[in-house]
């Protein structure tokens, strides 16, 4: 990793910023590349001293000429709330930031690793989800600007593979939390450790029934790296916790752990909300050696603990 020269876009956010803490620790020289809708200075400001680290305010939306080894394609709003805000502009940063960092990568034979979603297998009719299942989403709905700008993306990156060689991996991130998620992004796991902390009621959508899974963000970065720098699988891979997590038990552990008084509450399921959702990581062990280690209990305390802080600020 050591004189390597690595351009994060989204790096401001909740995960690039973890992959870029991880980076400038391996040795790596580290462009974080942010146009802050949803990424925060707060989450870099540790880095902004490090010889190692710089941060460049930009929009993937427009084409940017840096000279890097790798690339890892991180930006897009990846909440229902931030994402759905403007719809239009979700799906060009999907689109047309895809193509810019492609059109970089193709010009300066840097490796590129597109943050792919789980997103793209929709509301999945096969359980759980293997990296050959295609899909079961609306192309019409609410969601549809994100998990259709992610499932083109995917086909960006194929085809330039295909047509100009250009060294790729796609990496299919499933639900990933922990410390430096925004307070309000909307996430299912930020809402019920806010709410909890504050003794709001918890907000549940349907019966609870649906379900989860929860990779703690350190274990997500150690994947995301792992497959940038696997030399024989270009992907997709999935990178998830294979265990499975009610949201109805989820709220539960929360209110436990935050020892809080919130009761639980149901409100309507949100339109094409996925009523499971699980990866098979098998392709992940064979060909990564990868699997989560932190625990959800031990991953959330560490969360919870975050969010406190933020609060009493």
């Amino acid at each position: 990793m050591k004189d390597l020269s690595v351009l994060v876009t989204g790096g401001a956010g909740f995960l690039g910023s973890h992959l870029c803490d991880r980076l400038v620790e391996q040795g790596a020289e580290v462009l974080c590349l942010d146009n802050f809708f949803t990424g925060s200075k707060r989450n870099i400001l540790h880095l902004m001293d490090h010889k190692n680290f710089e941060a460049i305010r930009h929009d993937l939306v427009e084409p940017i000429f840096v000279e890097v080894d790798q690339i890892y394609n991180l930006a897009c709003p990846a909440s229902p709330v931030h994402y759905q805000y403007n719809p239009v502009k979700t799906v060009k940063t999907s689109v047309m930031g895809t193509i810019n960092m492609l059109g970089l990568a193709k010009r300066v034979k840097a490796r590129i690793l597109q943050a792919s979603t789980s997103e793209v297998y929709g509301d999945p009719q096969e359980h759980p989800q293997k990296e050959t299942y295609w899909g079961h989403v609306n192309p019409i709905g609410l969601r549809s600007c994100y998990d259709e700008g992610k499932r083109v993306a995917e086909t960006l990156m194929m085809d330039y593979y295909r047509q100009n060689r250009v060294d790729i991996k796609i990496a299919r991130i499933f639900n990933t939390y922990g410390p430096r998620m925004a307070i309000s992004d909307g996430r299912v796991m930020s809402n019920f450790i806010v709410q909890a902390l504050r003794n709001d009621p918890i907000t549940v959508y349907g019966d609870g029934s649906q379900t989860r899974s929860f990779c703690f963000a350190p274990d997500m970065v150690d994947g995301l790296i792992k497959m940038m720098n696997c030399e024989d699988f270009i992907g997709p891979v999935n990178l998830g916790n294979p265990r499975e997590f009610s949201i109805r038990s989820l709220a539960e552990l929360v209110i436990e752990i935050t020892r809080s008084k919130s009761e639980i509450v149901y409100t309507p399921l949100p339109e094409d909300d996925p009523v499971q959702r699980c990866p098979d990581i098998s392709l992940a062990r064979e060909k990564l050696n990868w699997e989560p280690k932190v625990g959800l209990a031990e991953g959330l305390e560490k969360t919870i603990d975050y969010f406190n802080g933020v609060l009493m600020m």
